[in-house]
């Protein structure tokens, strides 16, 4: 056996990913997320101010006002007419069938001041089943000095 009988052994390279530490760095991120995801507050209480506002002007048509008050009771102005009464299946009716016959005209929601933010979705909910295309919420200009 000579010195050039030893076996010189290749070294053989791998063609693979160790993705060890990319899975480790991935839990340590999800354990960090899944702490602090319950710490994030989504929500934050506002106290709205009140300002003065343009007032929206139509020319074409008089608006459809739906409105609510503070016992969840629905009224119907439609052109400049008188107030009716309405149950809330009703007011989907009219309203739709108002809409559908003139397609361009002005949608409003009026709410009471003392009304709770719930009922008021309820009557956007209602014009929203009744097919009506965009609907605005009103609101009363305040007056100089009044706050």
């Amino acid at each position: 056996m000579g010195p050039n009988s030893r076996r010189v052994r290749k070294r053989r390279l791998k063609a693979e990913i160790n993705v060890v530490p990319y899975i480790d760095v991935m839990l340590v991120l999800l354990i960090i997320f899944m702490v602090t995801a319950p710490l994030m507050n989504l929500g934050v209480e506002v106290d709205l101010p009140r300002a003065d506002a343009r007032s929206i002007t139509s020319a074409d048509t008089d608006p459809v006002v739906v409105s609510v008050d503070a016992a969840g009771n629905y009224f119907l102005t439609v052109g400049g007419g008188p107030q009716e009464a309405l149950m809330p299946e009703e007011v989907s009716a009219k309203v739709g069938a108002f809409v559908r016959n003139n397609p361009g005209v002005p949608v409003f929601v009026a709410g009471d001041r003392n009304t709770s933010y719930e009922l008021v979705v309820q009557a956007l909910a209602l014009l929203q089943n009744a097919d009506v295309p965009r609907v605005s919420l009103m609101s009363v200009p305040t007056e100089a000095g009044q706050q």
